[in-house]
Parts: structure tokens; sequence; C-alpha cells
């Protein structure tokens, strides 16, 4: 350097010594000239940091996104449950099974307090003779028992109540004369045969009070008559005449027959309520009693001072033409009113009631073939008749923990039955009282199992779809935005006809026409599923053909392959690729969404199928929907931070960049 300093120098003195003096000589010399480095080398400097490749490059950018990085955490967690928890849960969700439907969440024991299997029961009827609460819980899984210190009024028949009125409503509402017979009879079911002799008198107690439930207090009279076949009465005698008096009143029949000059009448006691116009009338009846000489059993039967237990009497089960002698048929509506019971209030182990201890009865054959398997031995005294050893040897596989009683056959001596207690999740084939996380659906199925084994189907319907799009949509929006023109036209306009058609309407006519299977839905989903990895693609061809390294490949004579795939697409693939990873939480969002409106897959779990089939629950058991859409949720979160990253990693013009 300091060498072409001196020389410049030099050059100057001389372009001015000949603009003054031509002829003026310069005297140099070998010192004028020296070399400033002669020791020293001139070199490059090395690297300090090591080649990289595009894909660590992309991972360490990916990396750096800490919300990226979670997301694709949860995702990965997410997938290999759906993958691998379907595959070793024992769960079994194939046969249903009653005796655990809707089993609570449980993850701790009970008794913690939370997720611990139990619920919650309010305003329960209370059995005050056997004290506990009334069916259909169980007594041994009931904890934190709470029972009202006084009675309530209860609008419902129930065994363990007491008391109330008949509440005897004409339903029939805006009267407006054009009905034949719009009277309602309260009346009992077997004719019974009245004497004039007898000296038979009724009793009844009426209640003068406003029903909130109903109208207003009805027009009424009592009657005897004969039931036709229309529901009303022929030759009617009438004992009492149209009434408003809602007090107690006593009937002489007997009496009202000698006015009659009957000597007998076989016939049907009834109430009459008249119709009144555009309101529901009612009367509400404390009580009814017939008395006098000689009652027959009907009669007596018919009597009833206790509304609430005169409602109770019905037709046994099975047998539903078979009612008692004193029941009291309705051509109108007969409700209770302010029966008295105590509600209490306790914890209840949906876990206890469903696997815990009950008495259960085996033949001499079945604990034969017990001990045949080695799961217990017994000795049996023939002389006392009693079982004088009982040792259990498989306790996870022996259904009978401990022995009763026995049954044994009176004419030869010899054991015929035991009645013994065992537990309910051992005749369920499970080896302890299993716990359910999310606990179970309306099948008796783990919400788990069944959430992640539908999860599983949506996924693989996703990925499926989301690579045909893919695919599909690249080479379509490659082609369209690289040749642009006359072929970008006639592509766009196809694009924009079958995009003008509605998804739900191309979902539904592909479903009416092919079926609800996973072909149909996969159908669907790719028909105008790739246009928007079409129309990506195509953008960034637009974007990325007029750049000047692609310029100057084409000037070197590249083809046009080499510029799609070698220049324009790797640096388009970046946006390309977060919208088809985007695409398989869409595609199982709208999986999810048309089978909730009840056109999901048949035949098929899938997580969409789960959630419309617990959508009706959703107020009884809200943990059969909230579960499943926090994984849904989630799923959706993570798979939208994981293609944010996705995006940043991939796009080669952030090479190197932080």
């Amino acid at each position: 350097m300091d060498l072409l300093i001196q020389e410049s120098e030099w050059g100057q003195r001389s372009n001015m010594a000949k603009f003054f003096d031509e002829k003026e000589e310069l005297n140099l010399t070998s010192d004028d000239f020296k070399l400033v480095q002669r020791e020293n080398k001139i070199s490059d400097t090395k690297f300090k940091t090591k080649t990289t490749t595009f894909a660590k490059d992309a991972f360490k950018r990916f990396c750096k996104n800490k919300s990226s990085v979670v997301g694709a955490i949860i995702l990965g967690i997410l997938i290999l449950l759906a993958i691998f928890q379907p595959i070793f849960s024992p769960a079994n969700i194939s046969k249903i099974s009653l005796e655990e439907r809707f089993l609570a969440p449980k993850l701790f024991n009970a008794g913690t307090g939370w997720w611990d299997g139990t619920v919650k029961k309010t305003r329960i009827v209370y059995n005050e003779d056997e004290g506990v609460p009334s069916e259909p819980f169980i007594a041994s899984a009931v904890y934190n028992l709470k029972v009202d210190k006084e009675y309530s009024l209860f609008d419902q028949a129930s065994k363990y109540g007491k008391g109330g009125y008949i509440n005897f409503i004409n339903e029939v509402e805006y009267y407006d004369g054009t009905i034949d017979n719009p009277s309602r009879f309260l009346y009992n079911n077997k004719q019974v045969e009245f004497s004039a002799t007898n000296s038979t008198s009724v009793k009844v107690v009426l209640e003068n009070r406003e029903n909130a439930k109903s109208n207003k207090l009805g027009e009424y009279r009592v009657i005897l008559g004969q039931l036709n076949s229309d529901g009303g009465f022929d030759n009617t005698l009438v004992l009492k005449d149209w009434s408003r008096d809602y007090q107690e009143f006593t009937i002489n029949i007997s009496e009202k027959l000698s006015e009659a000059s009957l000597a007998s009448y076989n016939g049907n006691f009834a109430i009459e309520l008249k119709a009144e116009h555009e309101i529901r009338s009612y009367i509400l009846i404390k009580s009814i009693e017939f008395s006098g000489s000689n009652l027959n059993s009907t009669l007596n039967a018919l009597n009833f001072t206790d509304a609430n237990e005169m409602a109770l009497r019905n037709a046994p089960e099975g047998d539903p033409g078979n009612f008692p002698e004193g029941y009291w048929k309705c051509s109108g509506q007969k409700n209770i009113f302010e029966s008295q019971v105590k509600f209490c209030s306790f914890t209840y182990d949906t876990y206890e009631a469903a696997y815990g201890k009950y008495t259960v009865t085996y033949a001499k054959s079945d604990i034969d073939k017990m001990v045949k398997d080695g799961y217990l031995e017994y000795e049996f005294d023939k002389a006392s008749g009693t079982i004088t050893k009982w040792n259990v040897l498989n306790e996870d596989k022996c259904p009978i923990e401990s022995v009763e009683s026995v049954t044994i056959n009176k004419v030869t001596k010899k054991l015929q039955s035991v009645n013994g207690v065992s537990y309910k999740y051992k005749k369920l084939g499970y080896t302890s009282m299993p716990k359910f996380i999310m606990g179970t659906d309306a099948s008796g199925y783990d919400l788990v199992k069944k959430c992640f084994s539908g999860l599983r189907t949506s996924l693989i319907l996703g990925v499926c779809t989301a690579a045909f799009c893919f695919l599909f949509g690249l080479v379509w929006g490659a082609i369209s935005g690289y040749f642009g023109g006359s072929v970008d036209l006639a592509m766009e306009r196809f694009c924009e006809i079958l995009g003008g058609v509605p998804w739900i309407v191309v979902m539904t006519l592909c479903i009416l026409h092919l079926g609800s299977n996973f072909f149909t839905f996969f159908l669907a989903l790719c028909l105008t599923g790739w246009m928007g990895t079409a129309g990506r693609t195509r953008t960034q061809f637009y974007r990325f053909k007029g750049r000047e390294y692609v310029l100057a490949s084409r000037t070197l004579g590249s083809s046009d392959m080499r510029l799609i795939f070698k220049h324009i697409l790797p640096n388009a693939m970046g946006t390309i690729v977060t919208g088809a990873v985007l695409m398989i939480p869409s595609v199982i969002f709208s999986e999810s969404t048309i089978s909730y409106l009840g056109l999901g897959l048949q035949n098929l779990d899938s997580f969409g199928v789960v959630l419309s089939s617990n959508q009706q629950y959703i107020e009884t058991y809200p943990n059969l929907i909230l579960f499943p859409s926090c994984i849904l949720a989630l799923m959706m979160i993570s798979f939208n931070l994981f293609g944010n990253g996705l995006r940043d990693a991939l796009n080669p013009q952030l090479k190197g960049g932080e």
C-alpha cells in the first residue's frame, strides 16, 4: 500500500514538473521503492462455523419457535395414543355392558373428593323404613348421607310418600262446544252392586285450593252409571248434581236408590268433571270412604284416606290388564298433588355400585366346576346340612367371596345350591375393580378408548385426504401458475365452477348415493379439498417465476421441469406444506361436524361419531362431551402451532437467519 502511495505521489510530481518545466529531470534511486509486507503472508480467513444442510437449518429454526415445539410434542403424544391406546387397553368397546353405563370419571380412590368416580346426588326420595335412599341407589355405594329434618311436598306418587291429594284433571283445552263428550270421569274399575237396604254411604273430601299446575277448579257431579264402549256412562243415577262446592260432603247412596224406586243398582261409582272454556279444569280429592252394613269387598277396597297410596294402585308388571280390586280408572289425568316425602342428599360411588359386592346363587354343578378349576375347595356335612370348610384358592378368579346360606334337597339331603357374596367386577371378567379416567358412555364403553379409537379413524381419514389433495393440488396449481395465459384462465374457471357448489351439498349427495362409509367421506372431501392447495401453489408460482435466478436459469437453457422442481417449487414449499398440514385438522373437524348432524360413518368409530352419539347426554353427563371436545380442541391448536413452525422452517429465504 505504501508503495502505491509513493508511486502516486511520484506521478503527481512528474506531471507538475512537466507543467512548469518540461526540461527538468527527476533523479530516482532504489531507495524510493520498498515492499512494506515482505514478511507477512496474505490469505483468506477460514470459516469458524461448521457447514450445515437445509434440513439441519430448518430443524434449528423450528426448534427456536417454542410454541411450535410444544404443539409438535402434544400432537405426537395424541397420535401415539391414537395408535397404541386402543391396542393395549383391556377395556371392551365392542360389547354393550349395561352394568357399566355412565360411570363417573375416576383417577383417584373414592373419598378423595375430586375425580374419584363419585357423583353428588341431591333431592332424592328417602326410604325411612330402611334408612337408605330410594331405588335404584345401592346402600353400600352411598356416602355422606344427609336427610332433611322436615317433610317436603312432592307432586309425584312415591311408595315412600304419604298423604296428598288426587289431582283429577280434565285435559280438554279450548273447549268450544264441538266435542261430543267433553267430560272426564274418575271411576272404580269393576262394577259394584249397590243395595237400597244396606244403608251404603260415601264421604268425599275435596280441597278448595288453586293449583298452579292447572288453571281453574272445575264443576263436577257424582253419579252411578254403566260404562259404555265410548268411555261414557249409560243409565246414570245422579248422586250429586253439578256443583262447585269443594268441601267435605256425604251421600247416602241407599236413599238415592229408594228415591229412584230402585231396589239395587249394578254399576260404577264415578266423579264426572266438566270441561271449561279455554282452560283445564281440575278438582283436588283428599279421600273417598264408603260405609254401611254388609259392604262388599270391592267397596271396602275402594276406600282411601291416603291419596299417595291410592295413586300407586296399579296392575302388576307383566300383566297390564289385571288391575287390583280397589283400582280407580281415569279418562282424564289422575296425578298426585302435595304428597309428603323426605328428601336426602349424598355422595354416590358409581364404581362401588357397578362392581361392588352382591348376593348371587350358584348351583352345586357350578360350585363343583370352580373346585375342578382350582378356584376353591369346600366340605359339606350332610348330617348337619352345613358347609364346614370353604377356602378360596384363587381370589382373582373365584366369583364367591363367602357363603351366606345353602339350599339342601329335602329328599336326598344333598347340597343343591349356595347363596354367596361376590364382586360384580369378577362377573364382568375383571381381576380387580377397573378405573376409567374419562368415565363410560351409554353403552358402558371406556370413553378414553372410544375417543382414541375414533381419533385413529379420523386421523387416517385426514392424512389420506390431505395427501391426495396436496399432490393433486400441487400439480394443478403448478401447471396453472407456471404456464399462465389461456391455460391458467381455463383451469381457474373450472375451479370457480366446482368451488361454487357448497361442500355440505357435495358431502350429502355422496352419502345418499354411495352410503356413509370411509370411502364416501374420502371421496367427498377430496372432490373440492384440493382447490386450496392448488390456489396457494398457483400464487407462489406467479410470485417466483419472474425472479432473476429463474430467468438466468432459463437463459442458460434449463427445461420447464427443472425450473419448476429445482428453482420455483423449493422456494414455494414452505407456504404450501403449511396449508397441507393444516388440512388434516380441517378434515377431522369437517368429519366431526357432519357426524354431529347425524350423517356420520356407519359401523365405524370416528371422533365425530363419538360426539354425535353423546350429544343427547350433554346436560345429564357433560363429561361425555367435555372430554372429547377438549381432545379435539387440543389437537386443532397443536396442528396450527406445528404448521406455523413448519412454515418458517421450510422457507428457504430464512436459511441461516434467526
